[in-house]
C-alpha cells in the first residue's frame, strides 16, 4: 500500500478526529498532485470523504477553505475534486455553498462543464430549496456551455416556471422540448398541467390534454386525475365529471383518486347524501369495474358525515373502518372532532386510550381537538389534565394548546385563569403571539374592562410585540359592540396621526410610550377599520354619522367596496326605507361597484318585509338578466315573504324550484316552511316536509331539536315523544331540545310511566342533562306515594348535579312561549319550599354538602383585573 492511500485511509479512520483528518488531508494536497501521479486517485477519492467530515461537524470556515485548497491544485485534479466537493455539498443540504463554489468553478473552467447529470442534480436541489432563480441561471450556463439537456432536465425546467408563474415561458419550453432532440414523457406532462391547475387555469390543462389526445400521445391517468382534482376543489364538479368521461372515451377507467376527488368535492359543497351514495356504488358495485374505497375515501366519508352533524352514520362508518382494521391516525383524529363537536366528551377520551391500544400515537393536534372540545364545555379542571397526559406522552403543548385554553376562559369571563395560562406559557418557553393577545384583547374589549386591556397592551409592548392592524380592528370592533361607538371613533381619528400608538386614548398615557418603540410599524386604519366602524354606526342607526364615515373614507383614498355600500343597503332594507336604499344602490353603481348577489338579497329582505312580492319578483328577473343566480339564502327570503303572507302553496312551490335547479335547500328553509304549516295547524303537511329534509339535509339535530318543540308547542304531545326517543336513538345532542317540558307534559297528563321512561332513556344513552328534569317525575311519584322510586330519582338527580354541573341557563333562550316562570330553574328548584318531602330532603342533602361544589352560585361573578406579567415569567 503506497503512502498516499496509507493517508487516505487514514482520514476515513479518524471521521470521529475532525480536526486530525483535516490536518492529514492537507498533507496529501501540500503539493501538487498531476493526474499522472500515484497519488491522483486516492487523493480524488479522499476529497468527499473529507468534505462529509467537515460538514458532520459543521467546520464551515475549513469547508471554504477546502474549496480553495483544491483550486490551488493542478488543473487535471481542481477540475474533477472541485465538482466533486460541489456534489458533495448538495448531497448534504449545503446548497448555497454548493451553488457558490459550482459558479467558481464555472468561472474558473468555462469550457470545462461538467456532465448534464451534475446539472440535473443542481437543478433538482434548486427547486428542493425555492430556489427558482438558480435554476434559470444553471439553464443559461447549460445553454452557453453546450450541454445537450435530457427530457428530465426540461421537466425540471418546466416546474421551475409553473413555480415562478411563468406559466406561458413553461407551455414554450414544453413546445421546443422535441426540437431539442427531448420528447415530451407523461411526467413532463403532468408538470405542466399541475401548474396550469395550481393558477386556476383549468381550461388550459383541459386544454393541453385534448392536444395530446389528438397528437397520438394519450396522456396518463394521473394527469386526468390532477385536472379532476383541482376542478373539483374549486366546486366545478359538472366539469369534472364531464372529464372522467373523457377519460373512459380513452379507455383510462377511473380509479380510486379520481372518484375520491370528487366524494371531497361533493362533502366540502355539503352534497354529503350524493357522495354517500357514490361511496356505496364504490363498495358494491363490481359490475361496472367500480374501484374500491381505500383508507382515503373512508376517512373522506368519515369528515363528511361529522361535518354534517350525520352522527349515526359517521359511527357507522368508524365501526367499519375498526372492522377492517383500515384505522390510521387521521381517521381517529376525524373522529375525535366528530365526538367533540356533538358533545360527546367522555367517548372522545377514551378514544385515546384505544388509539394507545393500536399503538397509534396521538399527535398534537389530537390532544387539541379534545382541549378544544373541554374548553367549549367550560371542563377547564378535565383540559389541564389532558395537557398533563400530553407532556407524559412525550408531546408538549404548543401555543394552540395554551390559546384555546385562553379562549375558553375568556369566553366564560375568566380573565384571572386566562392570564395565569399566559404567564405559564411564558415560564415553559412557549411564547405568545399576536393571535394569543388578540384572544384575550377581543375579551377584554367586548366587556368593556379597559384597565385591564391597558395592562395587556403595556406587557405585549414590554414583550416587543408590536401592535398590528388586527390588534386595533379588534379593540374598536369591541367597543363597536360594547356600545361604546364614539370612543372608537376616536380611536379611528387618532390612528391617522400616531397609528396604534391611539390606542392610548383608552385611559392612560401610552401615546409616548407607543410612539417610541412602534416608530416606523405604524398601524392606519385600512378598509376593514371603517367596515366596522360603519356597520357599528348603521347598526344603531346613526346612519348619518356612518355617512360622513364613508366620506372621509374616500377622503383618504381607501375605496370603499360593495360590501360597505350592501351594508347601508341592507341596514335601509331591515328598517323598511328602501327609497334610502335605492339611493345607495344608485351611487354605489355610479362607484364602479356592481350589485352582488348580497346587495339582491338585502333589497328582496326589504321587500319581502313590506309584503312587495310582485317588486320581489322583478328582481329575480334583473337577477337572471345579470346572471347572478339566486343562492338559498334568496330563496329563504322569498319563502318567509309568502309564508307570512299566508301563501303557503307558492312557498312549497319555491322548495320545488330550488330543488330542480340544483340549489339544495338548509334547514332554515324547511324551519320556514315546517313552522308555517304549524301555524296554519296543518300538521300533517309539517310532518311531510319534515320527513324532506331529513332526506335532503341528513337527520340534523337542528331539524329535530325544532319540530319536537313545535310539535310540543302544537300540544302534540305524544308525536314529540316519539320523535324524541328517535332523536335519542340517534345520539343528538340534546342543547336544543325542551325536554324538560316534554318530562313536564307527560307527568301532568298522568302518562308518569312515560316520563320515566324518557329519563331512563337519556340515562342509558348517558347523557349530561339539567339534573332539574327529574323533579315533575319525582314530585309525582311522591304523590302516588312511590317514595322508593322517588329517591332512587333523587339520588341520582344530585349525582348527575355533582358530576356534571350542567349549565342551568342552556334552554332559557326557547323556553319562554311554553313556560313564563321558568320555575324548573336548577337554583329555584332545589331552593323551593312547596311542602314536597323529595324537595325538603334534596335540600337537606345539598346543605350537608352533597354535590354542593357543582351547583352554581346565584351570586354573579366578581372579576379580577389581569395580574402584570412578571419581569422573569
Amino acid at each position: 500500500m503506497d503512502r498516499a492511500t496509507k493517508l487516505s485511509k487514514a482520514i476515513y479512520l479518524n471521521s470521529n478526529n475532525p480536526n486530525l483528518a483535516w490536518l492529514l488531508f492537507k498533507r496529501i494536497l501540500s503539493s501538487p498532485i498531476p493526474a499522472s501521479s500515484s497519488f491522483f486517485k486516492p487523493s480524488l477519492q479522499s476529497v468527499p470523504i473529507i468534505a462529509r467530515i467537515l460538514i458532520t461537524s459543521k467546520m464551515h470556515p475549513q469547508i471554504d477553505h477546502l474549496h480553495q485548497l483544491l483550486l490551488s491544485q493542478h488543473r487535471d485534479f481542481a477540475h474533477p475534486s472541485g465538482f466533486s466537493l460541489v456534489r458533495t455539498l448538495a448531497d448534504l443540504g449545503l446548497f448555497e455553498n454548493a451553488i457558490s463554489q459550482f459558479r467558481s468553478l464555472r468561472a474558473r473552467f468555462p469550457h470545462d462543464p461538467p456532465p448534464i447529470s451534475f446539472y440535473n442534480l443542481l437543478f433538482r436541489c434548486s427547486l428542493k430549496e425555492g430556489r427558482v432563480d438558480c435554476v434559470i441561471w444553471l439553464y443559461k450556463d447549460m445553454v452557453v456551455a453546450r450541454v445537450n439537456p435530457q427530457t428530465y432536465t426540461f421537466n425540471l425546467l418546466i416546474s421551475a416556471l409553473c413555480e415562478m408563474g411563468y406559466l406561458e415561458n413553461a407551455r414554450e419550453v414544453f413546445d421546443k422540448m422535441s426540437e431539442k432532440g427531448c420528447k415530451p414523457n407523461e411526467f413532463s406532462l403532468g408538470i405542466l398541467v399541475r401548474g396550469y391547475c395550481r393558477a386556476g387555469l383549468h381550461s388550459n390543462g383541459i386544454d393541453l390534454l385534448d392536444e395530446m389526445r389528438s397528437s397520438g400521445a394519450f396522456p396518463n391517468r394521473v394527469a386526468y386525475n390532477t385536472v379532476i382534482s383541482s376542478l373539483c376543489g374549486e366546486g366545478q364538479t359538472e366539469e369534472a365529471e364531464k372529464l372522467v368521461e373523457k377519460m373512459r372515451e380513452v379507455g383510462l377507467s377511473p380509479d380510486t383518486v379520481t372518484f375520491n376527488c370528487r366524494i371531497a368535492a361533493l362533502c366540502k359543497s355539503g352534497q354529503i347524501l350524493e357522495a354517500s351514495r357514490i361511496f356505496r356504488d364504490m363498495q358494491i358495485d363490481e359490475e361496472m369495474g367500480l374501484p374500491k374505497p381505500n383508507t382515503v375515501t373512508y376517512n373522506l366519508m368519515l369528515e363528511g358525515f361529522c361535518s354534517e352533524g350525520m352522527f349515526e352514520e359517521a359511527r357507522a362508518i368508524f365501526d367499519s373502518m375498526k372492522i377492517s382494521e383500515t384505522l390510521n391516525l387521521k381517521s381517529y383524529n376525524i373522529w375525535l372532532l366528530g365526538l367533540v363537536r356533538s358533545g360527546k366528551l367522555l367517548e372522545a377520551r377514551l378514544i385515546l386510550n384505544e388509539m394507545a391500544e393500536k399503538n397509534i400515537k396521538p399527535n398534537l393536534y389530537s390532544y387539541n381537538i379534545l382541549v378544544h372540545g373541554l374548553c367549549r364545555y367550560g371542563m377547564f379542571s378535565d383540559a389541564r389534565s389532558i395537557l398533563g397526559v400530553m407532556r407524559e406522552s412525550g408531546v408538549a403543548p404548543d401555543t394552540v394548546t395554551y390559546s384555546t385554553l385562553l379562549h375558553g376562559y375568556c369566553r366564560r369571563g375568566k380573565m384571572l385563569e386566562a392570564n395565569y395560562v399566559l404567564r405559564e406559557m411564558i415560564q415553559v418557553g412557549c411564547f405568545p403571539n399576536m393571535y394569543t393577545c388578540n384572544i384575550l384583547l377581543n375579551s377584554l374589549w367586548k366587556e368593556g374592562r379597559a384597565s385591564e386591556a391597558e395592562d395587556l397592551l403595556q406587557k405585549m409592548n414590554e414583550r416587543g410585540y408590536g401592535l398590528d392592524n388586527v390588534t386595533c380592528n379588534t379593540m374598536i370592533n369591541g367597543l363597536c359592540k360594547a356600545g361604546n361607538l364614539d370612543k372608537a371613533i376616536e380611536i379611528v381619528s387618532g390612528m391617522w396621526t400616531h397609528g396604534s400608538a391611539s390606542l392610548g386614548n383608552l385611559g392612560n398615557s401610552f401615546i409616548g410610550l407607543f410612539d417610541i418603540r412602534n416608530s416606523g410599524k405604524k398601524c392606519l386604519p385600512d378598509p376593514i377599520t371603517y367596515a366596522t366602524i360603519i356597520g357599528g354606526l348603521c347598526k344603531v342607526g346613526r346612519v348619518d354619522e356612518a355617512k360622513k364615515k364613508l366620506l372621509e373614507m374616500i377622503g383618504k383614498n381607501l375605496s370603499p367596496d360593495s360590501l360597505i355600500f350592501d351594508t347601508f343597503i341592507y341596514n335601509y332594507c331591515k328598517q323598511g326605507k328602501l327609497s334610502s336604499a335605492f339611493r345607495v344602490l344608485k351611487e354605489m353603481e355610479k362607484k364602479g361597484c356592481n350589485k352582488s348577489l348580497r346587495t339582491y338579497n338585502s333589497l328582496i329582505q326589504g321587500f319581502g318585509s313590506e309584503n312587495q312580492i310582485f317588486e320581489i319578483y322583478g328582481l329575480m328577473d334583473e337577477m337572471k338578466e345579470r346572471g347572478i343566480f339566486p343562492n338559498v339564502y334568496t330563496y329563504n327570503n322569498i319563502m318567509r315573504c309568502l309564508s307570512e303572507g299566508g301563501k303557503l302553496k307558492d312557498a312549497t312551490c319555491l322548495l320545488d324550484e330550488m330543488l330542480q335547479k340544483g340549489i339544495s335547500p338548509n334547514i332554515y328553509t324547511f324551519r320556514i316552511l315546517i313552522g308555517a304549516f304549524f301555524k296554519a295547524c296543518d300538521f300533517g303537511a309539517a310532518q311531510e316536509l319534515f320527513e324532506i329534509a331529513l332526506s335532503l339535509c341528513g337527520h340534523k339535530e337542528s331539524l329535530y331539536s325544532f319540530m319536537f318543540n313545535e310539535l310540543l308547542a302544537g300540544g302534540e304531545t305524544l308525536k314529540a315523544k316519539e320523535l324524541f326517543e328517535a332523536a335519542l336513538d340517534r345520539s343528538l345532542a340534546l342543547k336544543n331540545f325542551l325536554y324538560r317540558d316534554l318530562i313536564e307534559r307527560l307527568c301532568k297528563d298522568g302518562k308518569l310511566d312515560d316520563a320515566s321512561f324518557i329519563l331512563h332513556k337519556m340515562m342509558d344513552k348517558q347523557y349530561s342533562f339539567d339534573p332539574a328534569s327529574f323533579m315533575p317525575v319525582i314530585d309525582e311519584l311522591g304523590k302516588r306515594g312511590s317514595k322508593h322510586a322517588a329517591d332512587e330519582f333523587a339520588e341520582r338527580m344530585m349525582e348527575m348535579a355533582s358530576e356534571t354541573g350542567f349549565n342551568q341557563h342552556e334552554n332559557k333562550n326557547i323556553r319562554g312561549r311554553l313556560n313564563n316562570n321558568d320555575e324548573s330553574d336548577w337554583q329555584k328548584i332545589i331552593h323551593r319550599n312547596d311542602g314536597s318531602g323529595i324537595a325538603q330532603k334534596t335540600l337537606k342533602r345539598v346543605l350537608k354538602g352533597w354535590g354542593q361544589g357543582s351547583i352554581a352560585t346565584s351570586q354573579p361573578q366578581k372579576f379580577i383585573t389581569c395580574d402584570h406579567w412578571d419581569g422573569d415569567a
